[in-house]
């Protein structure tokens, strides 16, 4: 049983999606554990998703460096502190080099990540990753997607080029769904900051002239928030795609090289649909229009 009153320290990823999957075990240790102090390790990109996070005492941003330098940094850090409990889903050496009453290591396993995190405390059935939006970030989100017609979100982007569908099928995908499911649907198009995601959105938005623009334009808890109201999401396996899913959006994860098994969605109403080859170009339109349909049926 673990004691109320504790101080926590929870070393994550420094990715987007895999620190979005993480925010299941977090809610737990929140929820089993309501007056604990927790402090977060992640990186610089991902520092959005614990911002707005519930009981945070500090959220230690992790620069990396030569040689291994930010570990070093870490550990100066949070060495002076004694903890009740440190988690570390990055299975790192720093887990045993800082005193801890407990200690709770990722370990590698197989299955769903989610399941693979929930192994690290011994949860069953794993936790759904979750969302913390504050107040202004919802103010935002009404904003820019203000009620009215629902709202169909699309994520065409990804940190790599390998895991993007081609954006002639996000744009044949859409008008789809426009002309059956989600008439009369708003079109919203998300990426993250910077000149590549701007390039790969850019085809989406210019074959889609009449999408709300939101490329570059959201920190991670305003994205957060307009998805928690999208009638759908469809996007690449990035992590904006485990944001939508973690914000309750119905998402659909577009698969392709990297494994649906292990990275799929999770959320109460999630989905992955696959292509029949490795590549983003052997899953067709048709296929992604079929699970999209099954998600809003």
């Amino acid at each position: 049983m673990l004691s109320a009153r504790m101080r926590i320290l929870f070393v994550t990823s420094s990715r987007i999606g895999d620190a979005v999957l993480s925010t299941g075990l977090l809610d737990h240790l929140i929820r089993t554990c309501p007056t604990a102090r927790i402090t977060v390790a992640t990186g610089p990109v991902a520092e959005g998703v614990f911002l707005r996070m519930p009981h945070l005492e500090r959220l230690i941003l992790m620069e990396k460096r030569p040689y291994g330098g930010h570990w070093l940094g870490l550990w100066a850090a949070t060495v002076g502190t004694w903890w009740d409990l440190v988690v570390d889903i990055r299975a790192s050496a720093l887990s045993w080099l800082v005193p801890a009453r407990r200690r709770a290591v990722m370990r590698r396993s197989t299955g769903h990540k989610t399941a693979q995190l929930a192994a690290v405390l011994g949860l069953v059935p794993p936790p759904l990753p979750v969302v913390w939006t504050a107040p202004a970030d919802r103010a935002r989100a009404a904003a820019l997607l203000p009620p009215g017609p629902p709202v169909l979100a699309l994520g065409p982007t990804a940190n790599w080029r390998g895991k993007v569908w081609p954006p002639d099928r996000f744009v044949a995908l859409a008008r789809h769904l426009l002309a059956g499911p989600l008439a009369g649907a708003r079109i919203a198009v998300l990426a993250g900051p910077g000149a590549e995601e701007r390039s790969l959105a850019a085809p989406v938005l210019a074959a889609l002239p009449a999408a709300i623009d939101l490329v570059g334009r959201l920190t991670l808890p305003e994205a957060a928030a307009c998805l928690a109201g999208a009638a759908l999401f469809v996007g690449n396996d990035s992590g904006l795609m485990h944001l939508a899913a973690a914000a309750g959006a119905p998402t659909l994860g577009l698969f392709g090289p990297t494994p649906a098994a292990e990275y799929a969605p999770a959320g109460r109403r999630a989905a992955a649909v696959v292509g029949r080859g490795p590549r983003m170009a052997d899953l067709d339109v048709a296929a992604a229009v079929a699970a999209a349909e099954a998600l809003l049926t």
